[in-house]
């Protein structure tokens, strides 16, 4: 195996947490409430339930509980963070930021705080910049957190879409490290094909009106089959692109933490790029799709089952509306 050195110091992660609300929404409760069947989600999806926040749980909620653990596990006290960044599409409201609100939390005071939305790729986009800011020397360390309250945006009487999502928070501490550390990362986007996934209204486009929410235009409105073959083929050229940019080849992988979308998306880039499923780390079934917060908890429970082990060779690799993608190779 050949990793590039170029003698730069390495930035990695030194602590990870997530936080998944208490309440199970399972496809037998779906079958409750919109014409599907455990059967035909399971089968279309991969997904058998998923997660629900309560009434009182927004995203900086969820991101804080995150936070707190990977804070923990970095052994760092929130008062010694120097950069936030959250990424959501759920956020508590259009501002102040969710990373701010975060912050407050937190009582990490000296910490400068912003959110981005890159919807599904949101995490990786996240770990992407804040690798930028303390190889710079801006920052010495960073939280990142993918957090979502993706309930708050669903229509629950839309069968194709209401069975897809699930809420949830993860979250990791960057900081230099000696060895290992993020060794490449690829970054894309295509925006002629923002109209595949979308939330139309209540931004300036189409502000809040009786209308928009007469036509439930508040709620995710999707194009799953194009999405679908979008997604097949950027995932994999993603895996490619980013195994290359760091001297590496797909034999090379130890493990693939892929954005939990869909079980048939995952086994056909399993299929492309020739890797085994047991290199791919799968967590849909207990979850389903959670944006931004999926390839981070994923990441986690990967690490800390012992899924993950020192010196592997990780691949995250995402994709969302948009459309954008992300994906970053990480030794362990």
């Amino acid at each position: 195996m050949r990793v590039i050195s170029n003698g730069v110091k390495k930035v990695g992660i030194i602590g990870l947490g997530s936080y998944l609300p208490k309440k199970v929404f399972t496809n037998a409760d779906l079958e409750k409430m919109v014409d599907t069947s455990d059967e035909w989600i399971t089968t279309r999806t991969g997904i058998k339930e998923r997660r629900i926040a309560s009434v009182k749980e927004a995203a900086s909620d969820l991101a804080q509980k995150a936070a707190e653990s990977a804070l923990k596990d970095a052994s760092l006290k929130a008062k010694d963070l120097d950069l936030i960044i959250v990424a959501t599409i759920t956020p508590d409201m259009q501002f102040p930021s969710t990373a701010c609100l975060v912050q407050k939390a937190l009582g990490a005071a000296k910490a400068a705080c912003f959110d981005i939305s890159a919807a599904c790729a949101g995490f990786v986009y996240a770990l992407s910049i804040a690798e930028k800011f303390i190889l710079s020397g801006v920052y010495r360390n960073a939280l990142v957190v993918g957090s979502e309250k993706l309930s708050s945006i669903t229509n629950w009487k839309d069968r194709n879409t209401c069975v897809l999502f699930g809420d949830g928070a993860g979250a990791c501490i960057l900081a230099s490290v000696k060895s290992g550390g993020i060794i490449s990362t690829y970054l894309g986007a295509d925006g002629k094909n923002s109209h595949l996934l979308t939330l139309p209204a209540g931004g300036s486009r189409l502000p809040t009106s009786k209308e928009t929410v007469s036509k439930k235009l508040h709620f995710v409105k999707m194009q799953g089959n194009e999405l679908f073959k979008s997604a097949v083929r950027i995932m994999s050229d993603s895996v490619d692109k980013v195994l290359r940019k760091a001297g590496l080849s797909c034999k090379d992988l130890d493990i693939l933490i892929p954005h939990q979308a869909n079980i048939r998306i995952l086994l056909a880039v399993a299929k492309k790029t020739a890797l085994p499923a047991g290199k791919i780390y799968f967590n849909i079934e207990k979850y389903g799709n959670m944006s931004s917060a999926s390839t981070a908890i994923a990441l986690c429970e990967a690490v800390k089952s012992g899924r993950i082990k020192k010196g592997d060779i990780v691949v995250l690799d995402a994709f969302g509306a948009g459309l954008v993608w992300g994906a970053m190779v990480i030794k362990w």
